[in-house]
């Protein structure tokens, strides 16, 4: 048996290696390479060779994502941003209004003829643009940098960067930076082509050293028929249109506008009485920065802080195009909006609309449907009639071939007149309570009579809240049975035309009044407008009408109301109509309606619910069964045992029915689980090819994935929260967002501002938080700009730009000690920052400032200061008392010295100042230290002090004290827009005392002591060295003294020789003798004093004589020297050519 096994045993199967069918099975099972990156075909080339070189590669990409990231902030760009603010700003003659024109008509396709104040055009379909000119005046430098969003900076490339540019670059760096391009013009004005290149590359340099590296810096290569190159201008807008912006901190905390339109609404005759009478401006603008309020304090820079009187919002005048899905802007929707260049079809106001009819668009052909309008237009301008005579006069047709309807014709209608005498009392009743309610003419015909008190089928008098609320509709059933006529006095002609108007108007009647009733079922109720009420454009809430019927009502203890019968039945009407849900539409033969209680009529909208059948693949009872079919899974799922009790558990086996239902659902999957297939299988395909940089080792970005991700929430969050508000209500709780266009009345407005109006100085507002509203202390830190000449000194006044204020002030300079005891500086320091104190308006910590010494533009001035910027710094803290301390030294000088106790005098002048320094220290020139004691009675203001050692007479004694200086209250905002409309860039504030003396030419009276004067000092006598007789004995004789006298007084001085001596007298011809010698002396002396000066001549001569000589003789051996040079190197030579 076992051999019979082993013969049975079947022979294995051999695969075949070789041969068509091998070849076959080996390429089917072969991975096609020809997708493969070469990474993936040969892994082991690409493996990291240098572990040093890979962490430099990894370290370089880290550190350049690095340097990419900023700290993610919270985007609070609405979904309709406001126009971001485009500032052409450079030094005059550059080209700044051209650029403009030409930019406009780049996006637009218009031109402009006036480029005066904000141009705000429509550019893409989700950016608009608003262009601004910066004029050469440093107060509107300072104001379009505090609101630019986007700096064209322009500059002549044949002259360079001028001061203007530097000026500009500082203050946008101390107001916060904006993106900054450059624009270089005039470049066909060199005409070497390597010249211009240096050029371009020099500016740029000097462009990226104040911006930064890489900063985008176009040129604009020349003129051709007063325009610019269009491929240049056309690839400037490209990149204003791509721009993004970072929102800086300033702006984030502030709401803030450009005003782009003003309007004066003063009475006339108030004006006309007082030309100076304070003026009503409106002022108009979007919103930007940070939702405003309406009860906000504003500053308007160059005018002052206002107080907003009435706040509201407009429609758009430059609207965004609609989000319909195209590549480009159509020509229509391409619009401009500058009211004060005169450009602009539609200005919108509070209660007006008023239409330019020539306006941007007016070169297009007219088409019939323009003529049109134009003569609709034309016609309700000239109507003389009043709208209630023409309705009198107008007939209409309702029906085609029927008669015309007049509204007399209604007077005389027999349906009006027909059974209502029955009804008269109820409906007077009613027509009390209902005079106010509002009436829907369904039918479409206008009641003029309003004192018939019946309910007609098209009359659906009611009360509601909301206009979404359902109607109160009086039934057509009731009117045969209850209707009567009111009055005989009209009746009716038999006329053939009255007939056919009865029976026509009648019908259909109730299927009419069937289809308004679901019309207006359709809307939705708004659950906000029900809580909060409605809102008008403004802010102010409707006021809800009460019914004079409701005046009559009792109040039974001031607190509860009566019900009357009238509102009874109003209310029992209600119940009814809520209980039925059907339409009492009836006509006068009622038609049948269904029955919705019966069972076969029920089925036919049971689908219409939840619990139906909503579509093919989606049954309500089928998904319910699949739930309790996984509840059941959940709760009990495979056998267990409880060890506790010792219970088992058995699982419930699913039923058959539950897995014919679970393989129909498998079997016929949804449109939504197949598209959820697909995506994940594409996502799946996405992150195996399309990330080739997988192999790469990468760094840990989480964190700064985590923050970017919370700044997301944050704004979408933002968003949503008051997204689905009415536009009344979202105001009043969060105020006028960013993006609104706005109108903004300001009262008691300075009449200068409206007179000496100038549209090319920029009009920016500002909102002011709670805080900056307050006026006190501000203590800052400063450094003297290092290009500004002169030094500033204490108390002299300086203008300061901080936050959106332009004021003048007298700051204070101090430093701070080791003792933390700011120390009063009379100079600003060189290169160091020191601490300033002025008075002024309160504003947040680490806002930046600047600081000038003058705004006006006189050309002496600017040239004697070349930069006009003095300083630059920001806030350091807001007290409201300051403690600047100045050091005083108080001199006096020795009285009495008695050992190491003096009297000093002349330091103090009372006896009460010397009470208020006792235990002061006080010092003397020579270092020695002492403390003041107490006060003499005589002479007044002297004091005892002692003193480490004994002082002498000539010593001078000063005590070093501190007081403290108190910082002027002086705040004067800087007016300019005032001034008359040539000098608003002359704004002088207060001057100081050097300027006011340069003006009137007075000189300073000299100080005698800062005079210098001849010192004369007298030589100090010492006293000889006395010494005492018991130390002579011990002294050897040499060193003993041997002079007796020790004083040397006038009596006891030593007698001289000369005293003995007799005096000679001498004879007339002696003293001739001595004469005749004394004048050949004399004689003599002046012929050796001759022979000297003609000998030093002449030893000149010489000298002079022999350097020439010398001179003569090196040129003549340089000469010959060469010549010996030349023949040698002619001899060397030779031998080369020889060799």
């Amino acid at each position: 048996m076992a051999d019979d096994a082993v013969f049975d045993k079947k022979k294995a199967h051999r695969a075949k290696l070789a041969g068509r069918k091998a070849e076959k099975k080996k390429k089917k099972n072969q991975v096609d390479q020809s997708n493969l990156s070469a990474r993936q075909r040969n892994p082991k080339a690409f493996a990291i060779q240098s572990a040093v070189r890979a962490e430099r590669q990894f370290r370089r990409r880290e550190d350049v994502i690095a340097k990419k990231q900023h700290i993610p902030q919270v985007d609070k760009t609405p979904l309709e941003p406001p126009p971001i603010i485009v500032a052409v700003v450079g030094p005059p003659r550059v080209g700044k209004t051209t650029l403009i024109n030409n930019l406009i008509k780049s996006f637009i396709k218009t031109n402009v003829t006036s480029t005066n104040g904000p141009i705000t055009i429509v550019t893409s379909k989700k950016r608009r643009m608003t262009l601004i000119e910066c004029n050469n005046d440093i107060n509107s430098m300072i104001d379009i940098a505090k609101c630019a969003d986007l700096v064209l900076l322009l500059c002549d490339a044949s002259f360079g960067f001028e001061m203007e540019i530097f000026e500009f670059l500082n203050i946008c760096q101390v107001h916060g930076m904006p993106k900054i391009m450059g624009v270089l013009t005039h470049l066909d004005m060199i005409k070497n082509a390597k010249k211009l290149k240096m050029t371009k590359k020099t500016l740029k340099h000097r462009f990226w050293t104040e911006v930064y590296s890489g900063a985008k810096l176009f040129y604009l290569s020349g003129i051709i028929h007063g325009e610019y190159l269009r491929n240049e201008i056309k690839n400037l807008s490209r990149f204003i249109s791509v721009m993004k912006f970072r929102p800086l901190s300033w702006r984030l905390t502030h709401a803030y506008l450009l005003a782009d339109r003003l309007e004066d609404i003063t009475n006339q005759e108030s004006i006309r009485k007082d030309p100076k009478t304070s003026r009503d401006v409106v002022l108009y603008g979007y919103v930007r920065g940070v939702p405003l309020m309406k009860d906000s304090a504003v500053h308007i820079a160059g005018v002052g802080d206002m107080k907003i009187s009435e706040l509201s919002y407009l429609p758009d005048p430059c609207p965004l195009p609609n989000s319909e899905k195209k590549r480009h802007l159509m020509e229509r929707e391409r619009q401009i909006y500058a009211p004060f260049s005169g450009v602009g079809g539609i200005v919108y106001d509070k209660d007006a609309v008023y239409i330019e009819l020539k306006g941007s668009h007016s070169h297009k052909i007219e088409d019939e449907e323009t003529n049109e309008k134009k003569a609709l237009l034309k016609n309700v301008v000239e109507t003389k009639e009043t709208l209630d005579e023409q309705m009198q006069d107008t007939g209409f047709k309702l029906f085609s071939g029927g008669a015309v309807i007049y509204p007399d014709m209604l007077k005389d209608d027999e349906y009006l007149n027909h059974n209502t005498n029955n009804e008269k009392n109820k409906s007077l009743d009613e027509s009390t309570s209902e005079t106010e309610s509002d009436s829907d003419n369904d039918s479409g015909i206008d009641q003029s009579e309003k004192d018939t008190d019946v309910k007609l089928p098209w009359n659906n008098n009611f009360e509601s809240e909301d206009d979404d609320n359902d109607e109160d509709m009086d039934t057509d059933e009731k009117l045969p049975k209850n209707a009567s006529k009111i009055d005989d006095v009209h009746s009716s002609d038999d006329d053939e035309e009255e007939e056919d108007f009865n029976i026509k108007w009648k019908e259909k009647l109730s299927e009419k009044a069937t289809m308004a009733y679901f019309e207006r079922q359709r809307t939705s109720r708004n659950i906000m407008k029900l809580v909060y009420g409605e809102f008008e454009i403004g802010n102010k809430t409707k006021e809800p009408e009460e019914s004079e019927g409701q005046s009559d009502e009792e109040e039974i203890g001031g607190l509860f109301k009566k019900v009357t019968s009238t509102q009874k039945k109003k209310h029992k009407e209600k119940e009814q109509l809520d209980l039925d849900e059907c339409s009492f539409f009836y006509s006068l033969d009622k038609p049948k309606l269904r029955d919705w209680l019966n069972e076969a009529n029920k089925q036919l909208i049971a689908n219409s619910f939840v619990t139906g059948k909503r579509s093919a693949d989606e049954d309500a009872a089928e998904l319910l069964k699949l739930d309790d079919a996984s509840d059941g899974d959940d709760e009990m799922y495979g056998d267990f045992e409880d060890l506790e009790t010792g219970e088992k558990h058995e699982g419930e086996q699913k039923t058959e029915e539950n897995k014919e239902i679970s393989s129909k659902r498998k079997a016929e999957p949804t449109k939504s689980e197949i598209l959820n297939k697909k995506l994940k299988l594409k996502a799946k395909f996405d992150a195996e090819y399309d990330n080739p940089d997988d192999h790469r080792i990468k760094g840990d970005h989480s964190y700064y994935e985590n923050l970017k991700a919370e700044a997301l929430k944050q704004s979408e969050l933002n968003k949503s929260v008051f997204e689905n508000l009415d536009d009344g209500l979202r105001i009043e709780v969060e105020g006028f967002r960013p993006g609104l266009y706005v109108r903004m009345l300001f009262k008691n407005m300075p009449s200068e501002f409206v007179t000496n109006f100038d549209s090319s100085y920029p009009l920016l507002i500002g909102a002011l938080n709670m805080a900056e509203q307050n006026i006190g202390f501000v203590s800052c830190k400063v450094k003297k700009h290092r290009w500004y000449k002169k030094i500033l000194k204490t108390n002299d006044p300086l203008i300061i730009s901080l936050g959106w204020r332009r004021f003048q002030t007298l700051p204070i300079y101090s430093k701070i000690e080791d003792d933390l005891k700011c120390r009063y500086l009379k100079y600003t320091p060189q290169h160091v920052t020191c601490n300033m104190h002025f008075y002024g308006p309160i504003t947040p910590q680490n806002t930046g400032f600047l600081a000038l010494q003058t705004v006006s533009n006189n050309s002496n001035e600017i040239n004697k200061l070349g930069f006009r910027i003095a300083a630059t710094g920001s806030v350091n803290e807001i007290n409201k008392s300051t403690q600047i301390m100045k050091k005083l030294k108080l001199v006096g000088t020795p009285l009495k010295i008695y050992k190491k106790t003096a009297f000093i005098k002349d330091m103090f002048t009372s006896t009460l100042e010397v009470a208020k320094f006792e235990g002061a220290r006080v010092k003397t020139v020579s270092g020695i230290r002492g403390q003041i004691k107490k006060a003499l009675n005589k002479p007044e203001g002297a004091f005892r002090a002692t003193f480490e050692d004994k002082i002498l007479m000539s010593d001078i004694v000063f005590c070093r004290t501190w007081f403290k200086v108190d910082v002027t209250k002086f705040y004067a905002p800087v007016v300019n827009l005032l001034l008359p409309v040539g000098n608003k860039n002359a704004w002088e504030g207060m001057k100081t005392k050097g300027q006011l003396k340069r003006e009137r030419n007075i000189m300073n009276d000299a100080n005698k002591d800062s005079m210098y004067t001849e010192i004369v000092r007298e030589p100090k006598v010492f006293k000889p060295l006395v010494i005492p007789k018991e130390l002579q004995k011990g002294l050897p004789y040499k060193l003993k003294p041997k002079v007796k006298t020790t004083t040397l007084t006038k009596n006891n001085r030593k007698p001289s020789i000369l005293a003995n001596k007799v005096a000679v007298i001498k004879s007339p011809h002696e003293q001739k003798i001595s004469n005749v010698m004394k004048m050949l002396k004399t004689n003599f002396e002046r012929k050796v004093k001759v022979q000297k000066a003609t000998m030093k001549e002449r030893i000149k001569k010489h000298k002079k004589q022999q350097e020439a000589e010398e001179w003569q003789k090196i040129k003549r051996q340089k000469e010959l020297k060469k010549k010996i040079c030349r023949q040698l190197s002619k001899m060397s030579s030779k031998k080369q050519k020889q060799m």
